[in-house]
């Protein structure tokens, strides 16, 4: 299951809505909304993202969130290593082969390292007001 399949189920359940229901108000079949739940689909486009937000009302902060887990959400993810250190394409091999043993602790520990790793860029609004320096 992907991000945003175990998202968009989870937003099912909670209104209580179908697959068969969800499927027609968007205008897919049932079988691709299921195979999105199942991570058996590829990440969905951003006009079927921007279609289920405004089919749950979802705005601001909880529409992002699913428009970023949407672009998490490739099953099939695929690293190129090319110029890469020795010590980077191993740890990628690695990843790869053990990924499916790591407890959700562990899942949640490397989630954690890698954010705080990963330069946040600076806010928008300020570079856009010509306010930083």
């Amino acid at each position: 299951m992907t991000p945003f399949g175990a998202r968009l189920r989870a937003l099912r359940s909670e209104r209580g809505v179908t697959l068969k229901q969800l499927a027609a108000e968007l205008q897919v079949s049932a079988a691709y909304l299921s195979a999105l739940e199942h991570g058996k689909r590829g990440a969905p486009s951003a006009g079927l993202v921007h279609q289920v937000n405004e089919f749950f009302g979802l705005i601001w902060d909880a529409a992002e969130d699913l428009a970023g887990l949407a672009r998490l959400s490739h099953p099939r993810v695929t690293v190129n290593t090319a110029g890469m250190t020795p010590e980077q394409t191993a740890l990628a091999n690695r990843l790869a082969q053990s990924i499916h043993r790591l407890e959700p602790e562990t899942v949640a520990a490397l989630h954690a390292l890698l954010d705080s790793t990963t330069r946040q860029p600076k806010p928008r609004l300020r570079r856009a007001a010509g306010t930083e320096r």
